[in-house]
């Protein structure tokens, strides 16, 4: 690859055929403000290097979060439908105020629910596995991780939260044939994943309208206030739609990459079994390889110079985490999977005002999922091809097919 190749990272193919690390190694050395071209004539720049992923996160005056995380993500809209309503989309004092009205579906006991849920899912899949010789990890395990949390959270069954599921997946997924029929334009696709997943919430909210004591996400939101006002039904979805999507599906794409990183490095499963106190850092670890939200988006509000390369107000700008979490300036020997790497200074969950809200429900979820695989004494190898999601905004697997070993 040469100091002039164009790159395209909007090409879920690189991505899809895990490329992408030896591209962004490029541009971490040659380019690391990199102006991608897109085909109606525009583009965005993309930010690669640790230091400044880090401090784009921090400077709120200079990068906007109001425009929404991912690129094109609001049909036919010169800005994020969701601007300044949802968490992701929302810019200080406004995100402040919404992080306060966000803060009690992610309260420590809410958490306990979570992995309460998770942990009796996991039991019973488990059980299945030692039974069966095997199962896809992308599909019969790793999944119940968002399905417990949407129980917990959501108080609806078990069925439900599948369904949620597959709506989010779908949405994710808009551009994978296996996950979304890839017919028509894109961008009407994504459109139409998502009024899926507001129409179930919409269907949702009006059930509980009628009982907004109730303890779960909804009814908390119901009771919370923004600036002394009550959330407005948008308001909610908006948020609902945030914590199905950003707050569960990842938990399930880090559990299949990271799953396949230990059968891939067999020395470290041995000693994670050996030893489970390694399991925080060992997750540590599974977090920053996965770096399962590849990217956010910003836009410049004003003009600004990032190693010597002019950002004008009004551009796009793209924070790669997937970049900055292999980045040789902040992690030794970052293209090896550690599962004692300390520091580990990862910026998976983000970072600053801006840093996932859901980080520890999605710690408790990956606990869960790993202290249930390493207490089966059950060992695994790979029973077919690994296939990636495509995508370049959210990473992992749509099947990982593994087999016990007797």
């Amino acid at each position: 690859m040469s100091a002039t190749t164009v790159i395209d990272l909007t090409d879920v193919g690189l991505f899809a055929a895990n490329r992408h690390h030896e591209t962004f190694r490029h541009l971490r050395a040659h380019a690391p403000v990199y102006r991608n071209p897109l085909p109606d004539g525009t583009g965005f720049w993309a930010l690669t290097r640790y230091d400044d992923v880090l401090t784009a996160y921090r400077d709120h005056e200079t990068f906007s979060s109001a425009h929404g995380a991912i690129l094109g993500g609001s049909f036919r809209a010169s800005g994020d439908t969701a601007s300044g309503d949802m968490l992701v989309a929302s810019d200080p004092p406004r995100h402040r105020m919404l992080r306060r009205a966000m803060h009690p579906p992610f309260s420590p006991g809410m958490v306990d629910r979570v992995t309460s849920q998770v942990r009796s899912l996991l039991r019973e899949a488990v059980q299945r596995i030692r039974h069966e010789g095997g199962c896809d990890i992308a599909l019969d395990f790793a999944p119940l991780l968002p399905a417990g949390a949407l129980m917990a959270l959501f108080g609806v069954g078990l069925d439900d939260a599948h369904h949620i599921v597959s709506l989010t997946r779908r949405m994710v997924g808009y551009r994978d044939p296996v996950l979304c029929e890839q017919t028509g334009d894109e961008r009407i696709r994504l459109a139409h994943a998502q009024s899926e997943i507001f129409e179930y919430f919409a269907d949702l909210l009006d059930e509980r309208r009628d009982d907004p004591g109730r303890d779960d996400v909804i009814g908390m939101l119901l009771r919370a206030e923004l600036n002394g006002q009550a959330l407005d039904d948008a308001q909610i979805l908006y948020n609902c739609m945030n914590i199905a999507v950003g707050g569960n599906e990842t938990s399930s794409y880090t559990t299949c990459t990271g799953f396949l990183a230990l059968l891939e490095n067999p020395g470290e499963w041995r000693r994670l079994r050996e030893d489970p106190a390694l399991l925080p850092s060992a997750l540590e670890e599974i977090l920053r390889w996965s770096s399962t939200n590849a990217y956010v988006q910003r836009v410049a509000l004003r003009d600004t110079r990032v190693h010597g390369v002019e950002i004008t107000a009004g551009d796009i700008v793209t924070l790669w985490n997937v970049s900055a979490n292999r980045d040789g300036d902040h992690f030794t020997d970052p293209d090896r999977f550690d599962i004692t790497r300390n520091p580990n200074r990862h910026l998976s969950f983000g970072s600053g005002l801006h840093r996932c809200i859901g980080a520890p429900a999605g710690n408790a979820e990956l606990a869960e999922a790993f202290t249930a695989l390493i207490g089966s004494g059950l060992e695994f190898r790979l029973a077919g091809d690994p296939v990636r999601l495509r995508s370049n905004f959210i990473l992992g697997f749509t099947s990982l097919p593994v087999e016990t070993v007797v």
